[in-house]
């Protein structure tokens, strides 16, 4: 039997706000979470960034790449976004076993998404005291 060499069709697909950028996520979406440090405040505009990984080869911008903009948030972390709308794209360390993984914001996706457990909180002691949700989730 011949090796097919055809690429999986990709598992989700997603855009940024505008449509000049889309990617394909061609694996399962692991750890997806909601970050509430400073700095995903900032690029998201809001309490928390929420995201999902994949492996770094299993994602890929489909359409736009040339456009999409990078910027170093720390040292060896890097954030990518649309230069038309500002939507904040991904996320990826070149540190420890981070740097196999590409964080995506899942808000981003066109593909419907549903995990299997509730998304985990990371840096909760960043949490701003105008987050609502987070009063009601704390009690």
């Amino acid at each position: 039997m011949p090796h097919d060499n055809t690429p999986a069709p990709p598992l989700y697909q997603g855009s940024c706000l505008c449509g000049a950028v889309r990617y394909e996520a061609r694996a399962e979406i692991k750890a997806p979470s909601h970050c509430h440090c400073g700095m995903c405040q900032k690029a998201h505009g809001a309490a928390f960034g929420s995201y999902g990984n994949v492996p770094v080869g299993s994602f890929a911008f489909t359409h736009g790449a040339d456009r999409v903009r990078h910027r170093e948030s720390s040292p060896g972390v890097t954030r990518s976004f649309c230069p038309e709308c500002g939507s904040p794209l991904t996320w990826h360390s070149e540190h420890g076993d981070a740097a196999a993984w590409m964080s995506f914001s899942l808000g981003t996706l066109d593909t419907p998404f549903t995990p299997k457990k509730a998304l985990r909180s990371i840096h909760e002691d960043a949490v701003p005291a105008w987050d609502g949700h987070a009063r009601e989730r704390s009690g």
